[in-house]
């Protein structure tokens, strides 16, 4: 597989409610390690480049990029109060965990954005072992492009790690897309440039993993690794690939699924993937990690060196995640069917759509930042999407009737995908252009839960809703 240099690709790329909850009124008592917001300094850029001033997540310390590292088991509590210094307010989203809706951190839908100064207790039980992440979801278009995410990981309560046919060991990797002018610094005064927001969205010019350029990890010869791969981008779709080291896929978005090839995988925002490799048996050996950046030219954004003393080599088949406990399958029966219809964009427009109530034309619509619709209507909050009694079964055709591809989130729930030829359990479907999918989920999870758009500018520009469960 042919891929560009690192420093050619340098070159290339840059040319560089339930009733609302007040700040301060969570359910948690006593004293909390707090997650501090706040601003951070980060050195995505190479050495050689300034460091880079970020909006980041901090816990006993400074910010970070990405934020620290949450790690669970499976039926613990996540607990901590959310203090915001940021000259804005904020609220964190606990991004694929089936949640009490009270903590879904969606804001304004089930809680009040934190103001600058104050605070607010997360205080839930993480429900399902897999790949989860956390962050900002108020002014999420701009508040997680400036750096507001982190991984939170939940360990299985079944011993899987160190098993036999199980990996040694896990390595988190974030991966992210940055819009950073020749200086380093993100190019922080298009945050409602509707012009992209119309198009693909606010697509960067430098790729991270774990918050640097080109990291380089350490590998055992013959050693099995879990890698979690998160893409927290706010609008790239990240193609990548894992030559010559075994891939295999064995979770989607935290759900387990059965072992299958990944030498390739596709990530639209928000989504995650756990691959497990083996590293080569010979040491000074390398491996990498590509990206294609559009234009199917591979470029090497990570690197796995193997070296030290030799692991023991694995020859047993790769052995399975546990199955989740708690999972529903959806009873296709008789489900109640939904119509999710996306509509909008550059290159096709909106004859007309309502918004806050009103229907408008096109001209209208851009005027008031709206670009986008679900079924319709632009940014519908004021009422649900469709309501559902807890314990139905829903199924919904999503259709993406726009020039451009949608991941398509739905909070509090994981869903199967039906169109899919593995039928995998996600919470964030990847739709291209002109194309459709079917999913189907067990409404048993009470609240008002968002649905929208991952590519956050798609999401502040039309595509937001909700739908309730009682």
């Amino acid at each position: 597989m042919a891929y560009t240099t690192r420093r050619s690709f340098m070159a290339q790329s840059t040319a560089l409610t339930a009733a609302l909850l007040m700040p301060g009124r969570g359910r948690a008592q006593g004293d909390l390690p707090v997650l501090r917001a706040m601003p951070a300094t980060a050195q995505l850029a190479p050495q050689g480049y300034p460091g880079t001033e970020v909006w980041a997540y901090g816990i006993s310390g400074p910010g970070t990029v990405p934020g620290p590292e949450i790690r669970v088991t499976a039926g613990e509590a996540v607990r901590f109060r959310l203090q915001n210094d940021l000259p804005q307010a904020t609220a964190v989203h606990w991004h694929g965990i089936r949640i009490d809706n009270a903590m879904d951190g969606a804001a304004p839908l089930t809680q009040a954005a934190v103001v600058p100064g104050d605070h607010f207790d997360y205080d839930f039980v993480a429900p399902d072992p897999g790949t989860y992440w956390y962050h900002s979801h108020n002014r999420s278009f701009e508040q997680v492009a400036r750096g507001l995410s982190g991984p939170l990981i939940v360990e299985d309560a079944t011993p899987w790690a160190g098993e036999v046919g199980s990996a040694a060991r896990d390595l988190t990797l974030v991966l992210d897309d940055w819009l950073l002018d020749s200086d380093a610094a993100i190019v922080n005064d298009r945050w409602d440039d509707l012009h992209a927001a119309a198009h693909a969205g606010r697509l960067g010019n430098t790729v991270t993993v774990n918050g640097a350029a080109w990291p380089e990890f350490s590998l055992r010869p013959s050693e099995r690794i879990r890698l979690r791969l998160i893409n927290t981008a706010t609008a790239r779709v990240m193609s990548l690939a894992l030559p010559e080291l075994g891939a295999r896929l064995i979770a989607v978005d935290g759900h387990p699924v059965a072992p299958r090839s990944a030498e390739t995988l596709v990530l639209a925002p928000a989504q995650r993937a756990d691959v497990v490799i083996d590293a080569p048996t010979a040491t000074e050996q390398r491996g990498a990690l590509l990206f294609d950046p559009g234009n199917g030219q591979w470029v090497d954004i990570a690197g796995f060196l193997t070296k030290g003393d030799a692991a023991t080599a694995t020859t047993a088949d790769l052995r399975a995640l546990p199955a989740w406990p708690g999972w529903q399958a959806p009873d296709l029966t008789q489900p109640q069917d939904e119509v999710l219809v996306m509509e909008g964009g550059a290159m096709r427009g909106l004859e007309k759509a309502t918004y806050q109530g009103r229907t408008m034309d096109f001209r209208e619509l851009v005027s008031h930042g709206m670009a986008w619709t679900f079924n319709g209507v632009a940014h519908g909050m004021a009422e649900p999407m469709f309501s559902a009694r807890q314990g139905r079964t829903v199924r919904m055709k999503i259709e993406n009737r726009t020039r451009f591809a949608h991941a398509v989130h739905l909070h509090g729930h994981h869903f199967q995908v039906l169109t899919d030829p593995h039928r995998d359990i996600r919470d964030t479907v990847l739709i291209a252009p002109d194309q459709s999918a079917e999913i189907a989920f067990v409404a048993d999870n009470p609240g008002r839960w968002m649905i929208h758009c991952h590519m956050l500018g798609h999401q502040v520009s039309g595509m937001m809703g909700w739908f309730s469960v009682a």
